[in-house]
């Protein structure tokens, strides 16, 4: 089992953007020493939800001041980049970390952000079905090329050539029954956000599963869940943090993706935002409605995590974890509280878990 950490670079501390950023950096590089596997980062831009435009970048600086932590963009959302690009800055990153990275690659929900790029979330999925096979081309073989509408692109050599790469390197974010879909196809491991009841995915996860076996001869890879993390010794304080920080986090999270909006419903790829908007609404509103969104989450005393784990893996088998801890606005004091206190009593155990069921 692998555990990383998820830098979601969400501002809701008041401190200016470059502070701010230095400080959310930071949590990587101290992440190598608690012994995390991986440090993760999304991409997300224009507001203080999730401030980091370009997770590629910033783990180079992150493989400069580390040396065996692995490097994931979760994610690189593909209709906003070209693929030539991403080829190229993914096999630079590569290099400069001695063969660290782990390519995740996304397709986004956000109608604000798409709109900022001067493209329509209604295309996100021809675009991004267009830019993932010319990136895992590119990637393996130092070439890339492509004949789309969206993402032409006439045969070029990569230089730095890529080396050593594989789809056992590559993840692919999948929130839906298209997505899980895709991702078998192409064979990639699959990387899912916990957003409320775990059964409720089952589906998808069983589909994922039967989809990828069937077309490859081969069992799937473990997926990855990257999951809000509070974790402190004191109970009453997971319920005081929850009620504060991951209250504020979910608020955000709503206002982002504008869950429920009408624009979703003629979009079947995106079925999970409808579904979170109505639930949303039922519970009373996003700031409510968060504590049916906390039981898919990791929330909890170490011990009660880890019960959290074998219940959770119990019902959809093996996974790999990103925890993210900073959140809601959160003191950094805090999230390094937190973080050490899950790195020594709660991923050992996840880890020693993982050993016995194999």
């Amino acid at each position: 089992m692998q555990v990383g950490i998820h830098l979601g670079f969400q501002n809701l501390h008041g401190m200016p953007d470059g502070d701010f950023f230095r400080r959310e950096t930071q949590l990587a590089i101290e992440a190598e020493a608690m012994g995390f596997d991986f440090a993760a980062a999304v991409e997300h831009h224009f507001t203080d939800y999730a401030a980091c435009p370009d997770p590629l970048q910033l783990l180079t600086y992150v493989a400069a001041k580390t040396s065996t932590i692995k490097l994931m963009p979760a994610a690189v959302i593909l209709p906003w980049n070209d693929p030539l690009r991403v080829v190229e800055k993914t096999a630079m990153l590569d290099h400069l970390s001695n063969g660290r990275v782990i390519l995740g690659m996304g397709r986004g929900a956000a109608r604000r952000e798409f709109t900022g790029f001067r493209t329509d979330l209604a295309d996100s999925r021809e675009r991004f079905d267009e830019a993932a096979p010319m990136i895992l081309a590119g990637l393996e073989t130092g070439f890339v090329e492509g004949v789309g509408p969206h993402f032409p692109q006439p045969r070029v050599e990569v230089r730095p050539r890529p080396e050593g790469w594989s789809k056992e390197r590559c993840v692919m974010v999948s929130m839906s029954r298209s997505s899980v879909e895709e991702a078998a196809q192409l064979g990639l491991r699959t990387l899912r956000f916990s957003q409320g009841d775990w059964a409720k995915a089952l589906p998808e996860i069983d589909f994922y599963r039967e989809t990828f076996a069937k077309l490859h001869g081969e069992p799937a890879p473990p997926f990855v869940i990257s999951d809000f993390v509070v974790c402190f010794d004191d109970e009453q304080q997971v319920i005081d943090y929850t009620d504060k920080y991951f209250a504020a986090q979910f608020q955000q999270v709503a206002q982002h993706y504008e869950f429920g909006g009408e624009h979703f419903r003629s979009l079947p790829s995106y079925s999970t935002y409808v579904y979170l908007g109505e639930a949303a609404e039922a519970a009373g509103g996003p700031d409510k409605a968060y504590r049916d969104y906390i039981s898919g989450n990791m929330i909890g005393t170490p011990d009660q995590l880890v019960e959290k784990h074998f219940a959770r893996a119990e019902m959809v088998g093996d996974y790999w974890i990103i925890a993210n801890f900073s959140f809601g606005g959160m003191p950094y004091d805090d999230v390094y509280r937190q973080m050490r206190t899950f790195a020594e009593k709660v991923m050992p155990r996840l880890k020693e878990s993982a050993r016995v069921a194999a």
